[in-house]
């Protein structure tokens, strides 16, 4: 019969042994915003620039429209995607917005830039499309679409940061802050269900300071 030797034995006699260590694993983590960019809205000139870079593309009319209604209308990126034809009134020059993330809808006129880009913009669909803003392959526009384009754009226009979707909603309500509305205007103008989400841009408006 053989003789048992314990593991404890085995170690004594020089046998080898198994080390186990902890494995730490380390994921990259998304750089934090002020890390990449100064602030989290563009200026107005900055968003021309953006409107100008994004026309140079292969679907530049409907890329800078797409910037410009975003822009005058402090639509989230999700909404943009989602507008339909049945929410532009051509004739009355309004915008219907339904807002997301249970925010409150509300009716915007439009100006006279709007108004020709989305007429050149319908001339283009064959008249089938229920969305505004459609990809090559006829469907509506995904938010990834819209992330990829703004970043094309912005290094094409040298704005000096990265551009992402929500910068142009944040460049809305600092606009609509500096020309002097109220807040309470500006909070039903983008659908803020909660005022404090719009006591940011009236906070950081310089011409609060105008007198000083």
């Amino acid at each position: 019969m053989g003789k048992v030797v314990s593991i404890g034995a085995k170690a004594k006699q020089g046998a080898p042994t198994i080390e186990l260590r902890n494995v730490v694993r380390t994921t990259p983590t998304r750089p934090k915003n002020k890390d990449v960019r100064s602030r989290e809205h563009l200026t107005p000139a900055e968003v021309e620039k953006l409107m100008v870079a994004a026309a140079s593309g292969r679907y530049g009319h409907r890329d800078a429209s797409l910037i410009l209604i975003a822009y005058r209308h402090g639509l989230r990126v999700s909404e943009l995607v989602s507008l339909r034809w049945d929410q532009v009134d051509l004739k009355s020059g309004l915008l219907h917005v339904s807002r997301l993330k249970n925010g409150t809808p509300s009716t915007h006129p439009l100006r006279g830039p709007e108004l020709r880009a989305l007429r050149r913009l319908q001339k283009g669909h064959d008249g089938s499309g229920a969305y505004v803003f459609v990809s090559e392959r006829g469907g509506p526009m995904t938010a990834s679409n819209v992330q990829k384009m703004l970043c094309k754009a912005g290094e094409v226009a040298k704005v000096g940061f990265p551009v992402h979707p929500h910068m142009l909603r944040h460049a809305t309500g600092y606009k609509l802050a500096n020309d002097g509305h109220d807040t309470r205007s500006i909070q039903h103008y983008l659908g803020h269900r909660n005022i404090q989400h719009t006591v940011r841009y009236t906070e950081l408006a310089p011409t609060r300071f105008k007198d000083f």
